[in-house]
Parts: C-alpha cells; structure tokens; sequence
C-alpha cells in the first residue's frame, strides 16, 4: 500500500507468473540507491561471507542478513540464526527496505529477516523452495538491484516445464499463497546491464517471517 493524498492506495502487480506477482520498475533510481547505501551500513556491521553447503562445497553467492535473524549454511545444513558467523547479532532491517514489503506483501506482519545476495561474475542460484520458516502464510519478497538477473520458476514439486524473466533492477517480487513454495532460483546475471553498484553485479534482498 502507499499513500496518494489523504488515500491509501493498493499498488498492483504488472505481471503475474505462476502465482508469483511480478512489480517491474517499482523502485526508481533516487530509491535503489538509498537502499544500496542502507546495504553499505548492514554490511559493514554484519560482513558479507561466502556460506558452505552441507555438501562442503561453496556458494557462488556472497550473503549477510538484517533483521532479528539471519540465514546461514554450513555442515551443519540451512538454517536461520540469531547471529552472524563471527558472533555479534545482525543490525536491524532499514526503513527504506521495510517499506517495500508494506507496500507489495499484504502482510500484518514485518519481516524479521532481510537476507542479502551479491552475486557477481558467475554467480548464480539453483532451483530450491523457501521453506525454512516455521509458517508459509506469508509471502517471501524479493527486491531486485544493479544487474539483471535471469529468474525461474519452477512448480511446486521438483520437474517440469520451467518460466523465465529478466529481472531488472527496481524490481520487486512477491511469492505468496499458492506459489509460497515454488521452487525458483536464478540462473545467469547480465554482467554490465546496470550502473547501480560500484564494482557492478547484482544484489538480491528477500524478506521473510521466518517465527
């Protein structure tokens, strides 16, 4: 919801894919970029690290967290916690990304984990399902910054025939009712396709109630 005038206003999706509701160009640029420098403040509290799976291999992707948790991975499996790896707890989620989720999620809940992704070079993310978090009656969002990146979707098992967009940056996706457990994941980024990050690539936030 956002405000027009006196009116509180629904903001409605330009795409719909799946069940997953698509908001192209949704932060203009002046936006991004005060998220981007709230992401420089999260990351210099809480650093980016590269999490191991429980199969011993790396991610390609770098991450961090705001919020009361925090997503991590190693041996041990995925899971959320309420501390960094080095010990210290995570800073808070900032306002400028809090009020995405008021506007697209439909929630009477705030999220109390931003997970952040940097992906650069390489990087990408294989097809999987959110499904850490204790109840699936909220939506995980996702906001999409610098690079495109080329997004799946899947179904809600494992298989099948598969959709694809280009997320560009400024672009916000939520992922509710029934397509809450779509697997999804992102496969490529277009290197150079925006001049939001200094050094390039692409950040992914994604939103969650994870109690």
């Amino acid at each position: 919801m956002r405000k027009n005038g006196d009116e509180m206003v629904k903001l409605r999706p330009t795409m719909e894919i799946r069940g997953v509701r698509v908001w192209q160009g949704l932060l203009d640029r002046p936006a991004q970029d005060a998220i981007v420098e709230d992401i420089r403040k999260v990351v210099a509290k809480a650093p980016l690290f590269s999490p191991m799976t429980p199969y011993g291999r790396p991610m390609t992707v770098q991450m961090t967290s705001a919020g009361r948790f925090g997503w991590v991975s190693d041996r041990s499996g995925y899971r959320y916690s309420e501390t960094h790896p080095k010990g210290t707890p995570w800073p808070v989620i900032p306002d400028s990304i809090l009020s995405v989720w008021d506007d697209v999620s439909d929630s009477d809940r705030a999220p109390e984990c931003c997970l952040v992704n940097l992906y650069r070079e390489a990087a990408k993310m294989g097809l999987h399902q959110d499904r850490d978090e204790t109840n699936f009656s909220y939506p995980v969002v996702s906001i999409s910054l610098g690079d495109e990146g080329l997004f799946r979707i899947g179904n809600l098992t494992r298989g099948g025939k598969t959709e694809s967009i280009w997320l560009k940056s400024g672009d916000v996706v939520a992922m509710g009712g029934d397509a809450r457990l779509v697997y999804h994941g992102v496969d490529k980024t277009r290197e150079g396709s925006s001049t939001l990050l200094e050094g390039g690539g692409r950040i992914n936030l994604t939103l969650r109630v994870v109690t």
